[in-house]
């Protein structure tokens, strides 16, 4: 039974625009690009990675597997890498005798972790276009939901000004922070949208689902009893050891993040970019059906800075199977092209495409909310 000011939040059957965002609409606030996160891990510029042991072990098997040339800008590419790793990972074989299975492991999550502190160190100001398209969100239309490929946070942190009067955010999956029990007392400040949640007098919020399809840098998982902890603030990564690090307020102490309720390790949950992608990991494999389902109850679906990239052969194909025929498809990408035309073709009819940034979309108020009407 709820309480006298308490409510259910209803979705409604149909969704009126569903967004799939790609990286390109995290990259004008500084998040970088796939390929440009290997250059950055080899630079010598980036010496807190150079001096770091995960930094080291890292860099010294790309060194000793590939080829590159920093003076001309030619690097692998990161899927060739991950690709490299997963092959003798799915095999269960060594390389040699210097990397050998357990190595290799080791060395995936390693490079896991590096991406995981690259974006995070652009992950920490406030996103102004992620505001405008809050604010169009607010006032055009509430019945959209989000799919993004995107691990950094900046979507939901510019949602802040919404909170509680005009929405929730839905991630779609159960977390650790929505139990209450004496071990995550400190972390149940997340409310769960999909239980009542109270009401002002002059409120009106709607839940609005983030589905996060390749990860998150503010989840963390405990594979031992398999549940994922939000920590919004907390996404900085030890590369000595590979810890989590949470902070106290206000003396700003450092302290290692383990599961509260069995002392496990916490593992990142991001999904690398590789060509060899398994999606059997138990968060994953929800966040892929609840895409499923927005996907078939769109009327609009619109794709932001998304080139559909070769690796993404699963997106293609979770589109390929679950998009209607009927559903309207918009895509807006900066890099109009024939080859981005081919790729869209193959997965939908009738699309239309905005030869535009992200940032250019939500900077044109009447734009903004054709589509998002």
């Amino acid at each position: 039974m709820t309480e006298p000011n308490q409510k259910y939040l209803r979705y409604q059957p149909k969704r009126d625009v569903v967004f799939v965002m790609g990286a390109g609409a995290s990259q004008p606030d500084g998040v970088p690009l796939q390929r440009d996160i290997l250059p950055m891990i080899l630079s010598e510029e980036q010496s807190e990675i150079r001096d770091s042991k995960i930094g080291k072990s890292v860099i010294e098997f790309i060194n000793d597997n590939f080829r590159y040339d920093i003076q001309l800008n030619q690097y692998p590419q990161l899927e060739a890498v991950f690709g490299f790793l997963d092959y003798f990972i799915q095999q269960n074989e060594s390389l040699n005798a210097k990397y050998t299975h357990n190595k290799i492991v080791e060395l995936k999550e390693y490079l896991i972790k590096l991406i995981h502190y690259i974006v995070n160190l652009r992950t920490h100001k406030r996103s102004k276009y992620y505001h405008l398209f809050w604010e169009a969100i607010q006032e055009f239309n509430t019945n959209i939901s989000i799919i993004t490929l995107n691990y950094d946070t900046l979507l939901e942190q510019a949602f802040d000004f919404l909170f509680k009067k005009w929405g929730y955010i839905d991630y779609c999956i159960h977390l650790m922070n929505y139990d209450k029990l004496t071990e995550l007392k400190d972390f149940n400040f997340w409310i769960n949208p999909r239980e009542p949640v109270n009401i002002g007098p002059n409120d009106n919020p709607s839940p609005i689902k983030i589905i996060k399809l390749h990860g998150s840098l503010n989840w963390k998982y405990c594979n031992c009893c398999n549940q994922t902890l939000l920590t919004p603030w907390d996404r900085t990564i030890d590369l000595q050891g590979g810890k989590f690090l949470g902070f106290t307020y206000p003396d700003n102490e450092k302290y290692e993040y383990v599961c509260p309720l069995d002392g496990t390790e916490f593992q990142t949950l991001i999904m690398p970019p590789s060509y060899l992608k398994t999606l059997n990991q138990p968060v994953i494999s929800q966040l892929f059906a609840e895409a499923s389902r927005e996907i078939r109850d769109a009327k609009k679906i619109v794709f932001v800075g998304y080139s559909l990239s070769d690796a993404d052969v699963h997106i293609k194909a979770l589109f390929k199977k679950q998009l209607r025929k009927e559903t309207e498809v918009i895509v807006i990408n900066s890099k109009k092209a024939a080859l981005l035309e081919n790729k869209y073709n193959a997965i939908a009819q009738n699309i239309k495409y905005y030869d535009m940034a992200f940032e250019n979309m939500v900077s044109e108020a009447s734009l903004l909310k054709d589509i998002v009407s």
